[in-house]
């Protein structure tokens, strides 16, 4: 029932229970001459006469049996109007909306969910349903099932809905004869550019990026390629054997003459749906691909311990080269101090014998000096003696043999046995003032000698 025929509904009923209610007010204020009350409630149900009514009741009629010029837009849909003349109209806003009389209205959701359902999960809310997951094929052959929750919203304008409401006629018919189809299409065709060991490998996140561009702009066109490697037996066999042939799979988007790739459009871009969402829930691969890639981490486990392994050795065999090397710095440092105590003690005796050589030089020169002092000293005294031997005795000499002859002449003349000096003595000069003292002092020092020398014999 539509608000617009439940509104006529009780534009019929509730004139009717006024109407009766009104005729008994009446009929008892006409047996109750006398009362002239009338409340609120009584003034309002005398209100309705029985024209009146049938007036209400006649407008609820209207809107039960000709709702075909007004209606009501519910949020999140939108309507497709055909006129009595065949004019075609789209009302996209919601609230009541006035239409040609007897215009024929189809109502279309605004947005359509596609979700994979697996198991028991509910279907509540989903226009189309794909059970059990989307088989694809990866480029390297390995299946799986994809999973994934796509939201697409009805065109915006006018021309392109009015087109697409008068394509499919019912939005059941958009949903499963193309969204799930097209969905589907793109999901198998991106699984082909991608491998599952590349999948797996950190391209999760380019799988859904590039399904979201193929249904949102169209799907790409692709060229692929195939690359064969040949992996030999190891060198250090005889006869070297093929061991593997490894393929490998280049998947490159075709580019238009601008460089942007060329895109193939399907029904989705062509009736200009807006792709609003894509969610890749799960890519469930086969079992054969997850049991090698059991096999792969567990010979990654067993590389990885190995490598760990070899890591600890090396560190071990780095720590003992790390302790010799310490040792021997140790070692070095140890006899180097000893090197540096004998060289600094050889230096301190090389620095003595030099301070000794430099004092003893000083000495010698000190004595060499003094030598010299000496010798120039001896040398002025003998300088000295010869001019004063040139000249005569020096006065030390002739104070000395003064003084001998002095004392020798006391003691020749001393005793009985003395000299006995000529009792005469005759004196004279030679004319210059001087006496003749001296010859006389000659002849006393010789008769000195003379008995010095006689005493000696004796």
């Amino acid at each position: 029932m539509g608000i617009f025929t439940f509104i006529g509904v009780v534009l019929i009923l509730a004139p009717l229970i006024l109407l009766i209610a009104s005729i008994q007010i009446r009929r008892k204020l006409k047996e109750d001459e006398n009362s002239n009350y009338k409340g609120i409630g009584q003034k309002f149900l005398l209100w309705f006469s029985p024209k009146k009514s049938l007036i209400v009741a006649g407008v609820g009629l209207l809107l039960i049996f000709n709702t075909s010029f007004l209606f009501y837009a519910s949020p999140g849909h939108q309507y497709f109007i055909v006129s009595p003349a065949g004019t075609k109209s789209a009302i996209f806003s919601s609230g009541i909306k006035f239409i040609t009389p007897l215009s024929k209205v189809q109502e279309w959701q605004k947005f359509f969910d596609i979700k994979v359902i697996s198991g028991d999960e509910p279907t509540e809310g989903i226009e189309g349903v794909i059970p059990d997951g989307i088989p694809i094929r990866f480029i390297d052959q390995v299946t799986a099932d994809v999973n994934i929750s796509v939201r697409m919203q009805m065109p915006q304008d006018e021309p392109s809905f009015i087109k697409l409401a008068e394509e499919f006629r019912h939005p059941k018919n958009l949903v499963n004869n193309t969204l799930v189809p097209t969905v589907k299409e793109q999901v198998i065709n991106t699984g082909y550019m991608f491998s599952a060991q590349d999948y797996i490998s950190g391209s999760a996140a380019d799988f859904r990026q590039t399904l979201d561009e193929q249904l949102k702009n169209g799907g790409y066109s692709v060229e692929k390629k195939e690359h064969y490697d040949t992996i030999y037996a190891s060198i250090q066999q005889k006869d070297r054997v093929i061991k593997e042939i490894r393929t490998r799979y280049e998947v490159n988007k075709r580019l238009n003459a601008t460089g942007k790739p060329i895109r193939v459009d399907h029904d989705i871009t062509k009736n200009n749906i807006i792709v609003s969402q894509v969610i890749v829930d799960q890519v469930d691969l086969e079992d054969a691909f997850k049991k090698r890639l059991e096999a792969q981490r567990d010979i990654s486990a067993q590389k990885r311990i190995e490598m760990e392994k070899i890591e600890t050795a090396k560190a071990e065999q780095q720590r003992i080269l790390a302790e010799g090397e310490r040792d021997k710095t140790a070692e070095r440092a140890a006899q180097e101090r000893e090197q540096v105590k004998k060289l600094i003690e050889i230096e301190t005796r090389l620095k003595q014998e030099e301070t000794n050589k430099k004092l003893a030089q000083i000495q010698l020169e000190t004595e060499r000096l003094k030598s010299a002092a000496k010798k120039v000293a001896a040398d002025a005294q003998s300088y000295e003696n010869a001019k004063l031997v040139q000249a005569g005795l020096t006065p030390q000499e002739k104070a000395e043999w003064e003084y001998k002859t002095s004392v020798g002449v006391a003691e020749k003349f001393a005793g009985p046995n003395g000299v006995k000096l000529p009792q005469f003595y005759m004196g004279g000069s030679d004319g210059n003032g001087k006496g003749n003292s001296d010859a006389l002092q000659q002849i006393l020092t010789m008769m000195m000698a003379q008995q010095s020398l006689n005493n000696g014999k004796k």
